[in-house]
């Protein structure tokens, strides 16, 4: 019987969030701070070990690889670098979240790593076709993927320039990618939660 190998969970959580008046990682949503609620995102969708990165404000958290990224105001870019540099050899891809995306549900994460399983390269979650988080990352190409990754670019760069190894998977009815950016943002998305859980109950 092959071993299947680990696929590890890396959440980028190193911004000051400077439009929303305080880091992100460390909002309050649904009772818990959103590196928190990203971290239990990427763990219930299968993903393990799971890499916090931090930038403005340390994360201290049990069960999880953190590691501080002091390029944190180059933009995402360096945050992605540091997550895949961090990540142990007994993986072989790694699924990235944003800490900023508190609607993402499990069932994204599974479905990316399920269709690498069985098969995928790079794997993209769609919200009604359009790509947007989170992304699943074969160990091969993050040398690419690294330094292609300037600014806040992220993965994008890349995925754009390989759109042959990129499979979207729709994932719009397991969650939303809305952005917390703003405090109006905030209470968007926390009311939008709130009828999710009303529907869900």
């Amino acid at each position: 019987m092959i071993m299947q190998r680990s696929i590890a969970g890396i959440l980028l959580a190193a911004g000051a969030g400077s439009r929303l008046g305080q880091p992100k990682a460390t909002v309050e949503f649904g009772g818990e701070p959103l590196a928190r609620r990203g971290v239990g995102l990427l763990r219930a969708g299968g993903a393990g070990p799971i890499v916090v990165v931090t930038g403005a404000v340390a994360v201290d958290m049990p069960g999880v690889l953190i590691v501080h990224n002091p390029h944190w105001r180059d933009g995402m870019g360096s945050s992605l670098a540091a997550g895949l540099a961090t990540v142990p050899d007994s993986c072989d891809a790694a699924v990235v979240a944003l800490v900023d995306q508190p609607l993402v549900g499990p069932e994204a994460v599974r479905r990316l790593i399920s269709a690498y399983r069985a098969g995928a390269s790079v794997v993209v979650a769609a919200y009604d076709g359009a790509p947007r988080n989170p992304v699943l990352l074969p160990r091969e190409c993050w040398p690419e993927v690294t330094a292609l990754a300037v600014g806040d670019a992220g993965a994008r760069p890349f995925l754009r320039a390989h759109p042959e190894l990129v499979t979207l998977i729709e994932c719009g009815d397991t969650g939303s990618p809305d952005d917390v950016d703003t405090r109006e943002d905030l209470a968007r998305v926390r009311r939008e939660a709130s009828v999710r859980s009303k529907e869900s109950s």
